[in-house]
C-alpha cells in the first residue's frame, strides 16, 4: 500500500498534546487499487471517537487542546468564537478511516459547493470539519510541519443552525494580515432577511 497513512501506529507515535483513546482501528474500507490510485493526491486517516478519559473527539475539544494563539504555539485554531455552540463543533469523531484529498480541486475553484456538489462522483462528498481540522493537525505532526490547505478553504458538508454552510481551512493568510490559525468560517445564505437600506447622498 502507496499511500499515506495515519493510522492507530501513527497516531499513537505523534507526540502531540491529544493523548487518545481505542486506537485500534477497524479494517480499512478501501480496496488496495483504489488507495494505489489516489496514493499521490489523498491522505489515508483514522479518526478515533475519544480520548484517553473517554471525552469525544470534536471540534471543539480540538481547539481547547490545541489553543488559538500562535505566540503561544503552533499549530493552533484561528482565534473565532462564533461556532462553540453549534452541533457540528460538538460533533464527535467517527471512528473510522476516511480517504481525504490533500490538495484542493484546480478546477472547482470559486464555485458553490452545491455545484462543486453536482459534478463530482457519487462515491465522494465533503468531510465533516471536525474531521477536517483532526486530519490538519494529524498531518502537521506526522511531517514535521507540513500545511494542508495551507492557503486555501475547503467547503465541509456541516452547517451552522441557520443552515449556512461551513468551510474550514487557509492555516496562513497569503497577504500576511492576519495571524496563523486553523479558519472556521460560515458562507451565509441569502435569505429574506438580507436586504438593504440605501442614504440618500444628494
Amino acid at each position: 500500500m502507496n499511500i499515506q497513512t495515519i493510522g492507530p501506529e501513527e497516531l499513537g507515535k505523534l507526540g502531540w498534546s491529544v493523548s487518545m483513546g481505542e486506537l485500534s482501528a477497524p479494517a480499512i474500507p478501501f480496496v488496495a487499487d483504489l488507495l494505489d490510485r489516489h496514493a499521490g493526491t489523498h491522505l489515508l486517516v483514522f479518526a478515533p471517537k475519544i480520548y484517553t478519559d473517554g471525552s469525544p473527539i470534536t471540534l471543539n475539544s480540538l481547539r481547547d487542546r490545541f489553543g488559538i494563539d500562535p505566540a503561544i504555539s503552533e499549530p493552533c485554531f484561528y482565534n473565532q468564537d462564533w461556532y462553540l455552540k453549534e452541533d457540528f463543533a460538538n460533533e464527535p469523531l467517527d471512528g473510522n478511516w476516511h480517504l481525504i484529498r490533500k490538495d484542493v480541486l484546480e478546477d472547482a475553484r470559486a464555485k458553490s459547493p452545491e455545484d462543486i456538489e453536482a459534478t463530482i462522483p457519487s462515491s465522494e462528498r465533503f468531510p465533516s470539519a471536525a474531521l477536517y481540522a483532526f486530519a490538519f493537525l494529524a498531518w502537521w505532526f506526522h511531517t514535521g510541519g507540513e500545511k494542508l490547505w495551507k492557503h486555501d478553504f475547503v467547503w465541509s458538508r456541516d452547517r451552522d443552525h441557520n443552515g449556512d454552510r461551513i468551510y474550514v481551512g487557509r492555516y496562513e493568510d497569503p497577504d500576511g494580515i492576519n495571524k496563523n490559525g486553523f479558519n472556521i468560517h460560515r458562507h451565509l445564505s441569502l435569505r429574506s432577511a438580507y436586504s438593504a437600506a440605501p442614504e440618500i447622498t444628494g
